[in-house]
């Protein structure tokens, strides 16, 4: 980032006796502070930034964070048992005050990714006084249906393709007969192998999760080489924590969040089978807000900031004008 007002830096925010780790990027200080809640958990969202880029810093001065206990915010004195629902959406308002009050704001944007939109999305239900609206990128709806209808799709392309030995591999799975199939599919190499290859997973032309995202893991400039470990070590570590639990088996937005008290916009990838683009379209018609949409993204699958640039520039711009006319109107 350059010029008088950029900001390209790395900090510590001290929650519970630990640092949770951040990047701020801005081409302009003065732009709207948006804070970004990432998928995962575990992988820190700043990847996809650093890997293929994104709008975001175009329209905003943007912040990614990593959960406690993973990337940025690893400690071993973190235990899984700690990394849930409730400790994230604290921390999330931690650095929503921090951001706030470092750039003067009354109110700040949230977008959440993912399983970020789990925790974005809970943080505005519980304070929308903190925040000028909610941006959801592949919002997590129901995830158990998701993945039945994702499963489903799946091997139906590969009986559709003649790929006998993929048809096997699914069939061998009963995701709909015990929590505990389900479970041990959502974990598996066989759902993110076919998702990626049928280009329904994390980016519609990116073919596997080690050369997409591990391997320019490994590679990114802004962690330290014991930084890059740790990333890795989170992930690992929040694989099985309470939050991530929540999101596969228990969380149902329609039900839990049926209305917010800020505008909400949504940003669908046409292709995202991850969380499945259907279940995000129907939970849009359904949620109670002052102002909602819904933006499709045509080439997109479950990262659709990060694979249509322009779209998205032109959406977030959209966002902006759209918000602040609400609150004009209404404060």
């Amino acid at each position: 980032m350059q010029g008088p007002k950029a900001v390209s830096e790395k900090l510590a925010v001290q929650a519970d006796g630990s640092g949770l780790g951040a990047i701020i990027l801005s081409k302009d200080s003065d732009n709207p502070v948006l804070l970004v809640c990432g998928g995962g958990p575990g992988i820190p969202q700043y990847l996809m930034e650093s890997m293929l880029g994104s709008p975001l810093t175009d329209v905003f001065t943007v912040c990614y964070w990593d959960y406690r206990g993973t990337g940025l915010s690893y400690s071993n004195a973190i235990s899984s048992d700690g990394m849930t629902t409730e400790n994230f959406i604290g921390d999330t308002l931690r650095m929503t005050d921090y951001l706030a009050d470092r750039f003067g704001k009354n109110k700040i944007y949230i977008m959440g990714h993912s399983f970020g939109t789990y925790i974005a999305l809970k943080t505005v239900q519980a304070h929308p006084e903190k925040y000028i609206c909610y941006i959801a990128m592949a919002q997590i709806v129901n995830q158990a249906e998701s993945e039945k209808i994702a499963f489903d799709y799946m091997k139906g392309e590969y009986e559709k393709a003649g790929n006998a030995k993929m048809v096997r591999e699914f069939q061998k799975r009963d995701i709909s007969g015990s929590e505990e199939a389900y479970i041990d599919y959502c974990a598996s190499g066989l759902r993110d192998k076919a998702m990626h290859e049928l280009g329904v997973g994390t980016a519609r032309n990116m073919r596997s999760v080690i050369t997409g995202i591990f391997l320019p893991s490994l590679r990114t400039r802004a962690y330290t080489q014991a930084e890059r470990v740790d990333i890795w070590r989170g992930k690992i570590k929040s694989n099985k924590c309470p939050a991530s639990r929540d999101t596969r088996t228990a969380f149902n937005a329609l039900q839990d969040v049926p209305g917010l008290d800020v505008p909400v916009y949504f940003l669908t990838g046409k292709y995202d089978y991850t969380c499945c683009s259907s279940l995000q379209q129907k939970y849009y018609e359904a949620v109670k807000a002052p102002d909602k949409a819904l933006f499709l993204f045509e080439n997109s699958a479950h990262s659709p900031l990060y694979e249509e640039h322009e779209r998205g520039r032109l959406v977030l711009e959209e966002i902006v004008e759209r918000s602040l006319s609400y609150g004009a109107l209404h404060d």
